[in-house]
C-alpha cells in the first residue's frame, strides 16, 4: 500500500509540474517579447522576470524529484542546467560530478537527497554529488549545519513515527523510493559535513 501511495504521489507531482511549467514559460516568453519591442523596462519587470525564472527552475527540479521517474535517461547538460537555474542568485551551490547521462530514477534519488541536504544548510553551502561504480554519494558542507536529528534518523531507519511538515516531505519519500529501487541509504551526520549514499 505504501508503494502504491508513493506511485500515486509521483503521478500527482508530474501532473502539477507539467501543468504549471507552460504558463510560467509563457510569462517568460512574454517578457522576452516586451524586451524585443524596445520598451523601457523598470525594476517591476525585472522582478517578474526573476520570479518567473526561479519558479520555472524549481518546477523543473521538482518534476524530477517528485514526478514519475520511468526508465529514461537524463543528459548531464540537462541536469546541470536544472541545478544551475535552481540555485542562481542563492546561497546554495550544487556541484554535480557524474559524467554522461544518468538514469532518471537515480537522478530522482539524488534530487530528493539534495532537498534533504538543503534543509540542513540554512546559511547556504555546497552539496557535492558523485557517482563511482554505480554508488552515489552526496556530501553537504556549510558554515553552519542545522541537523534535525529526528528527520535524519528517519532516513537511516525509515521510522514512520516522525511528524513531517510539507517542507520536509523529501525525508518521507527518499527512503520509499530507495527501497523500491533496492537501494540502501547510508547517512552520516557530523559537525562539518552531512553525507547521503545509495
Amino acid at each position: 500500500m505504501e508503494q502504491r501511495n508513493a506511485d500515486l504521489a509521483a503521478l500527482i507531482g508530474s501532473r502539477i509540474c507539467h501543468d504549471l511549467i507552460s504558463p510560467i514559460g509563457a510569462i517568460a516568453n512574454g517578457l522576452e517579447l516586451l524586451d524585443l519591442t524596445g520598451a523601457e523596462q523598470g525594476p517591476e519587470l525585472d522582478l517578474i522576470a526573476d520570479s518567473a525564472g526561479n519558479a520555472g527552475a524549481r518546477i523543473r527540479f521538482f518534476r524530477v524529484a517528485f514526478g514519475a521517474a520511468g526508465d529514461q535517461q537524463l543528459g548531464r547538460a540537462e541536469i546541470v542546467a536544472i541545478l544551475q537555474d535552481m540555485t542562481r542568485g542563492g546561497r546554495l551551490r550544487l556541484d554535480w560530478r557524474p559524467e554522461g547521462a544518468c538514469r532518471r530514477d537515480e537522478v530522482r534519488l539524488a534530487f530528493l537527497a539534495i532537498l534533504c541536504c538543503e534543509s540542513a544548510l540554512p546559511q547556504g553551502g555546497t552539496v557535492m554529488v558523485t557517482r563511482e561504480d554505480g554508488a552515489w554519494r552526496l556530501a553537504a558542507r556549510g558554515e553552519k549545519l542545522a541537523v534535525d536529528e529526528a528527520l535524519w534518523a528517519r532516513l537511516a531507519s525509515d521510522c514512520p513515527d516522525t511528524d513531517l511538515s510539507p517542507a520536509q516531505v523529501q525525508f518521507a519519500l527518499l527512503p520509499v523510493v530507495a527501497r523500491d529501487m533496492a537501494r540502501a541509504l547510508a547517512v552520516a551526520t557530523g559537525a562539518e559535513e552531512i553525507a547521503i549514499g545509495f
